[in-house]
């Protein structure tokens, strides 16, 4: 990146990661694009057919500090990559956070994975296109990481989830897997094979505030005994964590660092489901978490944990630990009612 701030395209702004992410691009410096996909036309019957977009409430974005001088949102979708080469002119770097989302889960996961990676190369080439894009952060998944078939205490970005194991297995969320894993794979590959400087950021499971209004999935899943959902409790048998706070922090090292390559794994914290219960009981006794001896017949897929040794290495730091990650979270829902 340049000594001075250029602008920055942060795709998926409205969701959880992509929102922070702006929040504190804004307050570095950068002038920001991000992008969001509008809802869907709605025709009206009247003495004339006419059509109404509904329109997102978009202020949690447009009231950040800064933004009003140095945030512009355009309106962009996975289905039409090209729609995202306005977002994207002009600027000196990309980060990538969309994803596809299905809301109703109907659609296929060759469905999903096909529009995730056509949507992620579309989006490459309008960078491309471009002509000033520097640097390509894409915003991965530990999905991507964990589920390789191999029997090791502790993984790091030499490994992959193997798709043909992947799919044998009885677990919550498979599509979603797939498509990161394919998607990050395509992309690395189009990135070696363009020229296009490319690195991925591998967060495991974000937690702490957040300011997006939708109830970010990996916060309401690591809250499952706060929240009382038993049936996610299967996710917490042995779970790597990171801050919100400390994952966009770590997307704009990797957006400046001038020698970072390849693959990033970001992932600070690590905590089994007794120690998890043990730490929210001692910690926030206002709520029922249950007791260690009552989670031992908990079954689920027992998640390796993640090294972030790569990127130590080359002077990222963390600044939140379990106590910020809870904290926050917690006193988030509270404010949104969701406790």
């Amino acid at each position: 990146m340049e000594e001075q701030k250029g602008r920055v395209c942060v795709t998926g702004g409205t969701g959880f990661i992509g929102s922070w992410l702006i929040m504190r691009l804004l307050d570095h410096g950068y002038s920001v694009t991000t992008t969001f996909r509008s809802d869907p036309v709605i025709i009206l019957f009247t003495s004339l057919m006419t059509r109404l977009k509904h329109k997102k409430d978009l202020s949690f974005l447009t009231n950040l500090p800064g933004a009003s001088e140095r945030l512009q949102i355009f309106n962009a979708d996975l289905n039409d990559p090209e729609s995202f080469d306005a977002a994207i002119a002009g600027c000196a770097g990309v980060i990538h956070v969309a994803a596809p989302i299905d809301i109703d889960g109907k659609e296929t996961e060759e469905v999903m994975t096909q529009r995730a990676v056509n949507g992620t190369i579309g989006i490459l080439k309008s960078c491309l296109k471009s002509g000033t894009v520097k640097r390509f952060v894409y915003t991965s998944s530990g999905s991507t990481v964990y589920f390789s078939g191999k029997d090791v205490d502790m993984l790091d970005e030499t490994f992959w989830s193997d798709e043909d194991y992947i799919r044998k297995l009885d677990i919550w969320g498979k599509s979603y897997v797939l498509t990161k894993t394919l998607t990050e794979r395509a992309a690395l590959e189009f990135a070696e094979e363009h020229g296009l400087d490319l690195v991925t950021l591998i967060p495991s499971f974000v937690v702490g505030p957040f300011i997006c209004p939708k109830f970010a999935g990996s916060v309401r899943s690591t809250l499952a005994m706060v929240l009382g959902n038993r049936e996610e409790y299967s996710i917490l048998l042995n779970i790597s964590m990171v801050h919100i706070d400390d994952v966009a922090r770590a997307h704009i090292f990797l957006l400046e660092y001038p020698d970072a390559k390849g693959r990033y794994i970001c992932s600070s914290a690590k905590l089994t489901i007794q120690e998890m219960a043990e730490f929210l009981s001692a910690k926030h006794p206002e709520y029922p978490i249950p007791n260690v001896d009552s989670l031992s017949e908990i079954e689920g897929y027992k998640l390796s944990a993640l090294s972030s040794k790569k990127l130590l290495d080359i002077c990222f730091t963390y600044k939140y630990g379990i106590d910020e990650m809870f904290d926050g979270a917690i006193k988030c829902c509270k404010e949104r009612g969701y406790l």
